[in-house]
């Protein structure tokens, strides 16, 4: 079992799916005319993370996501989408 576990690599997300969500939360959030310090009183988070993730230097739970993406009012999948924010201003 211990051999198993050893050979267990962490997954990082790909480079492109992080600077999607990264640029979404952005976008959404000054859409909003919240401030990053805003935005993590709504979500319980420290400010500094927020900023963290919006630089894409974050690797988000989905928990996380969730809460983000209930405080920007928008879908965990639209965060995730490329071009998020022009397809829902589209609707």
């Amino acid at each position: 079992m211990a051999e198993e576990t050893s050979k267990i690599r962490l997954r990082k997300p790909s480079s492109k799916m992080t600077q999607i969500l990264a640029g979404n939360i952005r976008n959404y959030r000054k859409i909003k005319g919240l401030s990053q310090e805003d935005l993590a009183d709504r979500c319980g988070l420290h400010r500094t993370y927020i900023g963290s993730v919006e630089r894409g230097e974050r690797n988000v739970t989905l928990s996380t996501l969730e809460v983000v993406a209930a405080a920007l009012g928008v879908s965990v999948p639209t965060l995730l989408t490329e071009k998020g924010v022009e397809n829902e201003l589209e609707k």
